[in-house]
């Protein structure tokens, strides 16, 4: 197998011609062929640079004594798609990366992979396809953007959404929105907070499936074309030496990820993205493994768009070697486990600041940045980023005002019609209703913008940005599509949320609920086609990832 499948023997001659139409030459015939899939593009801010990380890593490649061939997968930019029919294929488009990495890579017997992506549902699916391929291979990711500034204040991607919000209700003007505008998002790069995209290139490393600074290191940082460099280098090794994801990528790599996503304060969608790769590496990872390793890690890290710090900060207090370190310091996670380079041992170092990484016994939560919790309206599930939470709605009942769509919920917020204390839900939005399982951080974004996001929560079997903060609930499991409880939540009901106790009810009773759920309720026409209607009859719900199940 690998490349001597179309290299080697007299009946291989024609596919060494056209070897040799790309301008191979015989000596570089028996050397490993490494595949880089690369998700570059000039529609993505976090890949417009992805050809400089490609080349470096060609460089690496070459110096190892291998031969690159690079091949581009596809990459949906979420800033972008946010709020308009753009966000239904944001997540679906996670699966054609992962066939297409696949494809390529079976289909031209590759060595080995490097595996080149930045945004959101690239990372996760480029790995799915990894783990289907189970060939060597090694990431190295873009890097996050830089953040900006606005009068002595650092802003990003978060602070435009929520700024929308801001002008809607007077409280900013548009000459100030435009100079915001100007500033948010200053490089190229994955947005500067601990948002999905910098949440799933911080857990490569986690995971031991990326060199130590792939999630921190920034896009603009020559210390990137340095760590791509030595990527390309590793992956000819790697091929050498036939270390393979199933051999990194086990129960106990997955427990670890949990483990820094805790610590970290990842973006909800991390509870979308493991169990998908889990599922494809052959193993699982559930909303309770989610929750046990909610209530043992402490969240250490508080960056935006919780806290205060961006992920230049964390590079610079020592990156994700370092908050590993602060876990490996309590116990929490396993230090023997292999990775591309080495053990997790091996590549952990000391933080460089107790503030931006704080010790196990001095956490900014006592309790990690992710929570699930269930319920009569969440039988199987949901998700909160509790880290992101104010105090005062961590517990809170209030009238559900319902909406079976995104556009319906915002409509509202930005007319005025919800008020303090209500509990917004959005239903329909889920993978199979929506389909795609958009995110909300248009209606989260308005909330905030006008000062509800102390008294308002929000609810939906969709999902959110992990720009999003506040009191927003997703992943309702079963969905509103797969006739789940939220489909039958009426306009005005009262709801219970108490996230210390990982509960979510609705306030009415066990016969009530059961005599609504034998009615035919009126659910919204979604006439579709193409690959979105193939992706609703396929995709399961979201306790399970959102995969393609046998």
């Amino acid at each position: 197998m690998g490349s001597s499948t179309l290299t080697k023997g007299v009946e291989r001659a024609p596919h060494r011609s056209l070897l040799k139409a790309l301008g191979l030459t015989d000596r570089e015939m028996d050397r490993p062929f490494i595949g880089i899939a690369t998700a570059q593009s000039s529609v993505v801010p976090g890949h417009m640079h992805l050809q400089l990380v490609v080349d470096a890593v060609k460089k690496g490649i070459s110096l190892a004594g291998g031969v690159p061939f690079e091949f581009g997968v596809i990459g949906v930019c979420d800033g972008l798609a946010m709020g308009h029919r753009g966000m239904s294929y944001s997540l679906p488009s996670r699966e054609i990366v992962a066939d297409s990495v696949e494809t390529m890579a079976l289909a031209h017997d590759f060595d080995a992979l490097v595996l080149v992506p930045n945004c959101d549902k690239i990372v996760p699916g480029m790995l799915m396809g990894l783990c289907r391929v189970d060939l060597p291979a090694i990431v190295v990711s873009g890097g996050p953007m830089l953040k900006g500034w606005h009068n002595d204040e650092a802003i990003d991607l978060t602070t435009m959404f929520e700024a929308v919000g801001k002008v809607t209700s007077g409280k900013m003007n548009e000459d100030e929105l435009y100079q915001l505008e100007e500033s948010a998002c200053p490089t190229c790069g994955s947005c500067s907070g601990m948002f999905t995209a910098n949440s799933m290139n911080c857990l490569t490393e986690a995971l031991g499936i990326a060199l130590p600074g792939n999630g921190t290191v920034p896009a603009v940082a020559s210390k990137r074309l340095r760590l791509a460099t030595d990527t390309g280098y590793r992956a000819v090794e790697l091929a050498k030496e036939g270390v393979r994801p199933s051999q990194i990528l086990t129960q106990e790599a997955f427990l670890n990820a949990l483990a820094v996503d805790m610590a970290l304060g990842c973006s909800t969608n991390t509870a979308l993205h493991l169990p998908a790769i889990a599922y494809e590496a052959g193993t699982k990872i559930t909303f309770e493994d989610l929750d046990r390793m909610s209530r043992k890690i402490p969240q250490i890290c508080y960056l935006r768009p919780a806290g205060q710090y961006h992920m230049e900060d964390l590079e610079a207090a020592g990156g994700i070697s370092s908050v590993m370190q602060s876990l490996a310091d309590g116990n929490l996670i396993k230090t023997d486990l292999l990775t591309v380079s080495g053990t997790v041992k091996d590549r952990l170092k000391k933080p460089l600041s107790s503030e931006v990484i704080r010790p196990i016994n001095n956490p900014y939560k006592k309790e990690g940045g992710l929570a699930a919790l269930w319920g009569s309206i969440a039988p199987k599930g949901c998700v909160v980023k509790q880290g992101a939470v104010a105090p005062e709605m961590m517990s809170h009942k209030g009238l559900a005002r319902v909406f079976d769509s995104e556009e319906e919920a915002v409509e509202a917020i930005f007319g005025g019609k919800i008020n303090p204390g209500d509990v917004v839900v959005i239903r329909y939005e889920g993978p199979k209703g929506g389909p795609g399982m958009r995110e909300m951080l248009s209606p989260t974004s308005a909330v905030f913008g006008m000062d509800l996001d102390k008294s308002v929560a929000l609810i939906t079997d969709g999902r959110f940005s992990g720009a999003t903060r506040g009191a927003a609930i997703g992943h309702v499991s079963p969905e509103a599509a797969e006739g789940g409880p939220i489909a039958y939540i009426r306009e005005g009901d009262e709801i219970i949320i108490d996230i210390p106790n990982r509960k979510i009810d609705l306030n009415i009773s066990k016969e009530e609920l059961a005599k609504r759920m034998e009615e035919q309720v009126k659910r919204p026409e979604r006439r579709l086609k193409g690959y979105l209607r193939r992706y609703a009859q396929k995709v399961s719900s979201a306790d399970k990832g959102a995969i393609f199940e046998d």
